[in-house]
């Protein structure tokens, strides 16, 4: 986590000692008890730590490895059932869940594909008569 050592007193080694022997569900109790206890959020931290790191906004852009497929519209309504197959086979979907992504377009239909599975995807849809984007 950190590289940085710090002394502890004997009665905050005791405590540490303690959550070391917790299992995983105990120590996610622990944290909402004092997220509401203290009004505190244990994700906080984070999130401002994470802040000033992305100051190389347009680098992180064109490093892009998580990618949205997303359906904004289909071609042409004589392509639609084509689309609907496709998106079933792409998002795992029934038939009722795709028909209505693709009637509520633009919609996401797939969320975090790596570049070459999204560009794969697109390519499917665009095959069958969708208009794709990637975000």
């Amino acid at each position: 986590m950190s590289d940085t050592t710090v002394e502890l007193e004997p009665k905050l080694q005791s405590i540490v000692k303690e959550l070391d022997g917790l299992s995983l569900l105990e120590a996610s109790k622990i944290v909402k008890y004092l997220e509401g206890h203290w009004g505190v959020s244990a994700a906080a931290p984070v999130a401002a730590a994470a802040a000033p790191a992305g100051g190389g906004g347009a680098a992180a852009a064109e490093e892009k490895t998580a990618f949205d497929v997303i359906l904004e519209a289909v071609a042409d309504s004589t392509k639609k059932i084509a689309v609907i197959k496709e998106v079933r086979a792409i998002a795992g979907l029934g038939l009722a869940e795709a028909k209505a992504l693709v009637e509520g377009a633009p919609k996401t239909v797939k969320a975090g594909a790596t570049k070459d599975e999204a560009a794969a995807m697109k390519k499917q849809l665009e095959d069958a008569g969708g208009k794709v984007k990637l975000a």
